[in-house]
This record gives C-alpha cells, sequence and structure tokens, in this order.
C-alpha cells in the first residue's frame, strides 16, 4: 500500500500551477488584442496555449511555456506581401508591439518564435493565423522565408481522449517520463514523449484499470518498448496531429529507457524498487516505508544531510546533450576510464585518484557548469561526509580520491539562461579492500 500512496502524492506533486503563466498569457493577449483588433482589456481572445502546457502534460517547475496568438487574415496579406523574408519582418513587429507591454524584458525573435524572457520562465510565443480546418499558418524565418502549418488543437483533443479512456493514467505517465527526462538528462522533446506514451496506452488497452498499485509494472513495460525503439528511425507521427516529430541526438533516449529498464528489473524487494525510483526520479519520489525504517534503525541519525537539489535552485529544461567521465589512477596501476570499469560491472578500490571530465556537451556558449559529489551508504552517514552540495566551480573537470566504501556518485550540470539545459550522472562504486 505505501507504493500505491508514493506514486500518488508523487503524481500529484508534479501537477503544474499555471496561476502566473495564466497571468503572463493574459497580459500578453490583452497587448496584442488592442494593437491587432482595437480589443480593450481581452485576455483569453485569440490566444492559444499550446506545447505541453497546452496539453496538460507540462510538469512544476517547467521552464517554457507556448502559446500562439491567431492574427487577423490582413496581417498575413500585408507580410506575404514582401518580396523577400516577410516572416521574419512579422515577427519584428510583434517583438516591437510587446515591447511596449514589457520595456524592461528581454524579448527576441527567434525563428518561428517571439521569446520573451521572465524570471521564472520563458514564453515562446508563435503569430499564427487559425485556418478553417483548426491548423494554424505560421512564419518561418529560415533559408529566405516560408509559411508553416502546425496542429495543436489535434494533439490536445487527441490527448484528452487518452486521458478519458485510460482514467487518467496518460497524463500521469507524461508527467512522470518528464521527470525521468529532467532528473536523468534524456534528451527527447514532449511532444515525442506524448506521442510514444500515447502508442504505448493504445497497445495496451489505455491501462484503462490499472491503478497506482500498477504503476511500478506500468513504467518497466513503457521503458521495455521504448528501448526497442530503432535508433536510427529519423521522425514519428505526433498524436492527434499526425505531424513528424524528428529524432534528437540520435535516438540517445533509446539508451537510457534501456538503462532504466534494466535498473528496474532488478527489483525483488520494495527496497531496491525504492532505490530504482530514486535512480529514475530522484528525491522527489517519496519514500515512506524507507523514511519510516531509518527513522527507527539508523545508527548514524546525527549525519548532516547536506545535499543540494538543481531542481530547487534553477528551473531544468533538458535541451543538450551531455556526458560526462572519468580518469581512473593509480601509481603502479595502468589508468582506466571509469565508464569502462561500470560497463564490465567491476568496483573502485581504494586510494585511486579520480579526475572527472566532460566529454561531450553539446551546448552552445554556456553560461556556467556546476558539479556535486555525492557520498552515499552508511560509511558516509558514520563520517558524516554525504557531501551533495552544488559545487558552481565553472570548470570542465573535477578531482577527487576514493576514500571509503559505497555507492556514490557525481553529477554535472550545465547552466544557460539561468536554466538547466543538460545534465548527465556518473556512478562511483567503491569496495571495501
Amino acid at each position: 500500500m505505501s507504493l500505491y500512496n508514493d506514486f500518488k502524492n508523487f503524481c500529484d506533486d508534479l501537477v503544474l500551477d499555471t496561476k502566473d503563466m495564466n497571468t503572463s498569457s493574459g497580459e500578453i493577449a490583452k497587448k496584442l488584442n488592442s494593437h491587432y483588433y482595437e480589443l480593450t482589456n481581452e485576455k483569453s481572445e485569440h490566444l492559444y496555449i499550446v506545447g505541453s502546457v497546452g496539453r496538460n502534460t507540462a510538469i512544476t517547475k517547467t521552464s517554457d511555456l507556448d502559446i500562439i496568438f491567431d492574427l487577423p487574415s490582413e496581417v498575413y496579406d500585408r507580410f506575404d506581401d514582401y518580396t523577400s523574408n516577410g516572416q521574419s519582418a512579422l515577427l519584428q513587429e510583434v517583438k516591437g508591439v510587446l515591447q511596449e507591454r514589457y520595456p524592461k524584458t528581454g524579448i527576441r525573435g527567434d525563428g518561428q518564435v517571439v521569446v520573451i524572457e521572465f524570471t521564472a520562465y520563458t514564453v515562446e510565443l508563435v503569430p499564427g493565423f487559425k485556418q478553417s480546418n483548426d491548423r494554424f499558418k505560421y512564419p518561418d524565418t529560415h533559408d529566405g522565408g516560408s509559411w508553416k502549418y502546425t496542429d495543436p488543437i489535434a494533439e490536445q483533443e487527441e490527448c484528452a481522449s487518452c486521458n478519458t479512456l485510460s482514467s487518467g493514467n496518460y497524463y500521469r505517465f507524461c508527467k512522470m517520463i518528464r521527470k525521468w527526462k529532467s532528473n536523468c538528462g534524456v534528451v527527447i522533446g514532449g511532444l515525442l514523449i506524448d506521442t510514444l506514451i500515447y502508442k504505448h496506452f493504445i497497445a495496451n488497452n489505455y491501462y484503462s484499470s490499472e491503478t497506482y498499485s500498477d504503476y511500478f509494472d506500468m513504467l518497466q513495460s513503457l521503458y521495455e518498448y521504448m528501448k526497442g525503439l530503432d535508433k536510427n528511425q529519423a521522425y514519428w507521427f505526433a498524436v492527434g496531429s499526425n505531424q513528424q516529430v524528428y529524432n534528437e541526438d540520435n535516438g540517445s533516449f533509446i539508451d537510457k529507457a534501456s538503462t532504466a529498464y534494466n535498473l528496474l528489473c532488478d527489483c525483488d524487494t520494495d527496497e531496491k524498487k525504492y532505490s530504482a525510483l530514486d535512480g529514475l526520479f530522484g528525491s522527489d519520489f517519496p519514500n515512506t516505508t524507507t523514511v519510516q525504517e531509518s527513522a527507527s534503525t539508523s545508527s548514524y541519525s546525527s549525519y548532516r544531510n547536506t545535499e543540494e537539489f538543481i531542481e530547487n535552485n534553477v528551473p531544468i529544461n533538458i535541451q543538450y546533450a551531455l556526458r560526462i567521465d572519468c580518469k581512473v589512477t593509480q601509481n603502479g596501476f595502468r589508468d582506466s576510464l571509469l565508464s569502462l570499469i561500470l560497463r564490465d560491472r567491476k568496483i573502485l578500490r581504494h586510494n585511486k585518484s579520480l579526475e572527472f571530465f566532460i566529454a561531450r556537451n553539446d551546448t552552445p556558449q554556456p553560461d556556467a557548469i556546476w558539479w556535486k559529489v555525492r557520498n552515499v551508504g552508511d560509511e558516509a552517514k558514520r563520517r558524516d561526509c554525504v557531501r551533495g552540495q552544488l559545487i558552481k566551480s565553472n570548470k570542465n573537470t573535477r578531482s577527487e580520491h576514493t576514500s571509503f566504501y559505497g555507492p556514490h556518485f557525481v553529477e554535472c550540470y550545465v547552466i544557460k539562461n539561468g536554466i538547466c539545459v543538460a545534465r548527465d550522472r556518473i556512478d562511483v562504486p567503491i569496495g571495501t579492500a
């Protein structure tokens, strides 16, 4: 019953509070309605909240809000008459209108959207033109400019239908997989998440009769499906709209799904299940059983819990690939990479020098690089040395030593525009001899 309650509480905590976003989008609509339609104080007309927030699959601490504002057809005619990149001119005009409302806020035109950088999140506004079939025509400034189409309303309707047929399970799993993406640094877009879960749910009768008690097994089944996908597949057809959703980073999410599946397979006790869920979702996954047991049985209750969490410091929106590794050295022994040691299911011994480094970082011009070194286990508690603070060193390397037994780990975070856009983790298993 504890696992049932913990899954329920976890899913409840992932629900996004959209109050501030609704206020911001209302003010944006008010300004654009006044300029383009001469409507006074109209905060909802012509505005469509889209993306994961519009599909009801976004999670708390989401760092962006996607909206479409439906402009009058004469505005389209005016910019379509441009001989060169009227699409870019349209973005600049809408940007200028919004700068009148937000003169001290960073606003820029970027490819297909006007980006408004609020403190807590970023708004990406698409100036669009609603068609008779409920699709939207929108500008793309690339390659000299063109008009493209998107169909977010169909996506929202199909997601809502799947959620109803699944008795609410669909939205919850879309949110949980987003949390996995944020916690494990998985490069996968939100629409692809919703699409893959939709396809898996259809193949399993929408999981219409399953409850929180079944969520562990459902997660294992979902990751089994995801790990079996073709990494070379160029795109999938999106839920509802059937638009092409492209494969980012050569399907690296499939390898991450395989790791997640293997983690869940090796769970024959509740303790292992909770440990696996912590690995997938981080400290936000509640563990009432372990908390109760540790409070009554721990011999090291006086240790200081000094661990800090990235999600409590900056929003997370994983956009780029990051991979860290570690050079393991000791006098008299051959140097090795920690990734190879882990691949061979070996452990480290004491007195090794560890040089953690970034092996891959696709983030263009990152603002900062943070590290975290976490010691885990009874020995770390006995020595009052769990560590886990965020180290804002802005360095590509981190030097450590193997000192005492435990299943430790190191994480790295890349920060850009105040958002964690990439992260990775590597385990550091240290043996007793």
